[in-house]
């Protein structure tokens, strides 16, 4: 099978106290490169948590979602912090004498200012959350894991229609090449005709500017090696695994070969396929770059 690096999943797992709530999300990237955001209470669990997905994913820029709410009966204490009260109730009475405006604080703007209420911190039961939390985790990379190879297998099937074009593409020149050099060689004896008139024509002349013809315009080597790619490549997207790295290779030797039989081509027929060829090539590549 294989595998976009564009994908989404999400997941919850829950106990008696808490619900945990994992999403992941990513996209192309030349390494794996993972993002983790959640509570400062689950900091201990990150190095795990990290590990886990290096296991599970190899490419990709990887965000990583993580939350937890608790089951309203397991609340934690909630509780005022009287220094700092008192610290605003001071701030707001200097404030009043020095600029001369009414103090008109009250309840209930004292509990929208920051420090002022608190939940006493989560002390979780490492073994249990962890085995909770990652119990989750699991499952959103699972979902995760399934968005990704469903869009890598339309990839793959976008990619082996792009081959088959090129492969077309290469067929048409290998059957043009010899009716050019076909032609050349008869142009090539009507015009020595016309220059020497009555006179016999060296056939050996002829024969050697030929082959001086053939051996600068022949891409017979570029149309095998171009097509000995196109198959590798075909043979390695339907054995599927991790090979975005190996297509990508390949999708540059094939651009070499083509950029070669550009520049080799004598004709208006053989540089316009050579164009889409290129263009075909660069389509491919720029899809390759989503494949793990």
């Amino acid at each position: 099978m294989i595998s976009s690096m564009t994908g989404y999943g999400k997941a919850e797992a829950a106990n008696e106290k808490y619900i945990f709530t994992i999403e992941m999300k990513a996209v192309n990237h030349r390494y794996l490169d993972i993002n983790i955001r959640m509570p400062k209470a689950l900091l201990y669990f990150e190095n795990t948590i990290r590990n886990v997905i290096k296991d599970r994913l190899n490419r990709g820029k990887v965000d990583v979602f993580i939350n937890y709410k608790k089951d309203l009966a397991a609340a934690g204490t909630i509780s005022y912090d009287p220094a700092a009260v008192r610290g605003y109730l001071d701030c707001f009475s200097r404030m009043e004498a020095e600029f001369g405006v009414t103090n008109d604080v009250t309840m209930s703007v004292l509990a929208k200012l920051p420090g002022v209420f608190a939940e006493e911190e989560d002390a979780f039961e490492k073994e249990t959350t962890e085995a909770l939390l990652l119990e989750g985790l699991q499952q959103a990379i699972d979902a995760f894991a399934a968005e990704r190879t469903q869009e890598g297998e339309k990839l793959k099937a976008n990619l082996l229609e792009k081959l088959k074009e090129l492969t077309k593409d290469v067929d048409r020149i290998e059957a043009i090449y010899p009716q050019l050099l076909q032609e050349y060689r008869q142009k090539l004896e009507d015009r020595l005709r016309e220059l020497l008139e009555n006179t016999t024509v060296d056939e050996s002349r002829i024969v050697a500017e030929a082959t001086l013809y053939a051996d600068k315009t022949c891409v017979d080597e570029e149309t095998v090696r171009l097509k000995t790619h196109i198959e590798n490549m075909e043979k390695t997207l339907c054995d599927g695994g991790i090979c975005g790295k190996k297509l990508d290779f390949l999708t540059q030797e094939m651009n070499r070969e083509a950029n070669t039989i550009l520049s080799k081509a004598n004709s208006i027929s053989i540089t316009d396929i050579g164009i889409r060829l290129k263009t075909g090539i660069e389509k491919i590549r720029e899809q390759i770059q989503n494949i793990e």
